[in-house]
């Protein structure tokens, strides 16, 4: 007789399983369409490129801020709770949008940003494991990969919202023509351009608050709240002991800062990239770079996963840093059209890196994955912190150049995985398994 397999998904949890998936499109969608603001708001406010991506700054910086209490509200009251916080959050932030449009001030824009970010992560850092306790655990890791494999079409519909919804209806004039203008002209044309920016998050918050409605009135059985929560005490203190001295976990935090650095660095500046650098090219021929490059890194996901059968995970990690470091010093230092290829091929070196990291970093924590995991949210903070520097360095050397700083995060990740190759305290290889868990996201 043979065994029967089991559900990918428990009967009474597909449902809720179907509005959680929804939850991956939502913060691809977020983090993408937040990614091309910064050149739209440097042409708005006629503000240096460093100003400008404060806009990173205050949305990546969220995601650090809010990791570890989330880790804590996940433990206390279930991942259910988590899921509703981040979404509730998340609405008011995307919300927020409407008054900052009308005050015509960026400083507000930053709030509205930060507060939609905190609710994004305190939604991310709860729904990857309420989706792995929706099912047997023979099938997590399959059940993961589902609902992340639509978190691509978030962000690939992110780009696309905002090269057509926002970058066209930017206003071409430089800033030395707006200084020019009369005062009431600038603000009829800051007005066009910043509700423009407030339509598309004016959508995403509606739609935050129908997922809410849709979870929170779908009963989730108390027994897949229990198989998320740990069934013993937790020690905080003697879990960061613990993680302290675990080097893999204690290097992949700051690999992964790195990591998330570069990939921001790598999406947010091509598009200005390809307005300042190539011939003809415009802030919206930039956005089309960009949602090329988020295809490429999409198809790339499972072109590495299949290479990771032949090839040990940090190996393969390894040679892609490699690569990706050399393709960003191609394009600082032959800027044209064939850098803007190569930085949209470095999309396919990042395919990889976030999840390998994830799963080197957290291989063999045990009790201490939950609190791992969040710190590894945490490191997201890179991308808060990189961008502005990049900014600053491309304000000061040009566009072009700056981007020697994405090629020094990459560096970051490659000392990384050299470490883990050398390291005599591990495994030769990552079960097949770990690195697919967190395919999705950064």
């Amino acid at each position: 007789m043979t065994k029967k397999k089991p559900p990918l998904i428990d009967k009474d949890m597909v449902l809720p399983f179907w509005l959680l998936t929804s939850c991956f499109v939502v913060w691809g969608l977020a983090q993408d369409l937040t990614a091309p603001l910064v050149t739209a708001f440097k042409g708005i406010f006629t503000m240096s490129t460093f100003q400008a991506s404060l806009v990173q700054f205050a949305y990546f910086g969220a995601y650090f801020c809010l990791a570890l209490p989330t880790a804590f509200l996940n433990q206390r009251y279930g991942y259910k709770v988590g899921v509703l916080t981040g979404l509730g959050l998340a609405a008011i932030g995307a919300f927020g949008f409407y008054p900052a449009a009308k005050s015509l001030t960026f400083g507000f824009f930053l709030i509205a940003l930060f507060i939609m970010a905190a609710g994004l992560s305190v939604l991310e850092t709860s729904a990857n494991p309420f989706a792995i306790a929706m099912g047997p655990e023979g099938t997590a890791t399959r059940r993961l990969n589902l609902a992340q494999s639509f978190n691509p079409l978030g962000t690939n519909l992110g780009v696309l919202l905002a090269a057509v919804l926002v970058l066209p209806k930017m206003n071409p004039a430089t800033a030395e023509q707006r200084a020019a203008m009369p005062h009431d002209q600038l603000v009829t044309i800051q007005t066009g351009e910043l509700n423009a920016i407030m339509t598309p998050y004016l959508g995403l918050a509606v739609a935050l608050v129908i997922i809410w409605v849709g979870i929170f009135i779908k009963k989730v059985p108390r027994t897949h709240e229990d198989v998320a929560l740990d069934s013993h005490h937790m020690h905080f203190g003697g879990t960061v002991r613990r993680l302290h001295h675990n080097h893999h976990w204690r290097y992949g935090v700051l690999a992964q800062f790195f990591n998330v650095g570069a990939q921001v660095c790598t999406w947010t500046f091509i598009v200005l990239y390809v307005k300042d650098v190539v011939p003809g090219g415009t802030a919206v021929k930039g956005a089309y770079f960009l949602q090329v490059s988020l295809i490429i890194f999409f198809i790339s996901r499972f072109a590495m996963t299949w290479l990771m059968g032949y090839i040990r995970a940090t190996r393969l990690l390894a040679i892609m840093a490699g690569i990706a470091i050399a393709l960003c010093l191609y394009a600082a230092f032959f800027p044209g059209l064939s850098g803007a290829i190569a930085l949209v091929m470095v999309s396919a070196c990042l395919s990889l890196m976030f999840p390998t990291i994830y799963g080197v970093a957290l291989h063999g924590l045990g009790q201490d994955t939950k609190f791992g995991a969040a710190g590894l949210v945490m490191a997201i903070v890179g991308g808060a912190i990189m961008p502005p520097i990049q900014g600053l360095a491309s304000d000061r050397f040009g566009t072009a150049p700056a981007f020697v700083v994405a090629a020094v995060c990459y560096l970051g990740v490659l000392v990384y995985a050299i470490y883990d190759l050398r390291s005599k305290d591990r495994f030769a290889d990552i079960p097949e398994e770990e690195p697919k868990i967190a395919m999705g996201g950064h």
